[in-house]
């Protein structure tokens, strides 16, 4: 099957577990049926595992991510954890790893959008670190994305080559269609007059004493904000209102 086809084929997906389930494993199962082997076997001699999550701000919750790597099993001073958000894929504990990491050791991560934020970020870092790092790969939510195969032939290579793809395409529609859900319920509270974010942090009754202070030149807007306990641009907010 050409990739074009498979791809548009992937697209139609709820997800990628669902993809893998209904589509790529009857393909290897049928390969294997054939005298494709897809060993089970796994290097075990001179190698360390290592984990990593990440999550996209510091409000997420990464305590599922850890917990499914250490029942991998995984030593907890092995598990690498980043935080980011922004447009800046900043990941440094993601590159101490990589400074720790060497040929044969395994990376295992929750899922195959760990890698990267985006279709070829992921393609990247597993070339980066397959090929040319000589790194294993295990994803635990992909059980056929798994390189520590001992006896990976021309085929069984072709086979994960073609899941990644396929798998890594449907995580970037995915993050996609949440970015487009998001952003429609967004819009749509908006027009219904629904107010989004934080809820108003009320005025302290002290407020009004120390905003005629601040009128008469006593107080600064940094002093001012400092005695109520809020910050210079909260004070500065309820002065604007105020106008």
């Amino acid at each position: 099957m050409p990739f074009e086809r498979a791809a548009l084929l992937a697209a139609t997906f709820i997800n990628a577990r669902q993809l893998q389930e209904t589509f790529i494993r009857p393909i290897v199962l049928r390969m294997g049926t054939y005298g494709v082997a897809i060993s089970a076997d796994v290097k075990g001699k001179g190698m360390t595992s290592y984990g990593y999550a990440r999550v996209s701000t510091r409000d997420q919750n990464v305590s599922r991510q850890i917990d499914a790597l250490r029942a991998f099993p995984l030593e907890e001073h092995r598990i690498f954890v980043d935080h980011y958000s922004g447009v800046h894929f900043e990941r440094p504990n993601y590159q101490l790893l990589m400074g720790t990491m060497g040929p044969h050791d395994v990376l295992v991560v929750t899922s195959i959008d760990r890698l990267g934020r985006n279709y070829k970020e992921i393609l990247e870092q597993w070339q980066e670190l397959t090929k040319r790092r000589e790194i294993d790969i295990v994803v635990l939510d992909m059980p056929l994305l798994d390189t520590r195969s001992t006896d990976r032939d021309l085929t069984g290579t072709f086979i994960a080559d073609m899941m990644l793809q396929l798998l890594s395409y449907v995580a970037q529609v995915e993050r996609e269609n949440i970015r487009q859900r998001q952003a429609e319920g967004i819009a749509a509270a908006r027009v219904r007059g629904v107010r989004l974010g934080r809820p108003p942090l009320p005025k302290p009754k002290e407020y009004w004493a120390i905003k005629e202070l601040v009128g008469g030149g006593e107080l600064t807007h940094a002093e001012a904000a400092m005695r109520l306990g809020v910050s210079r641009t909260t004070f500065e907010k309820w002065l604007r209102e105020d106008r």
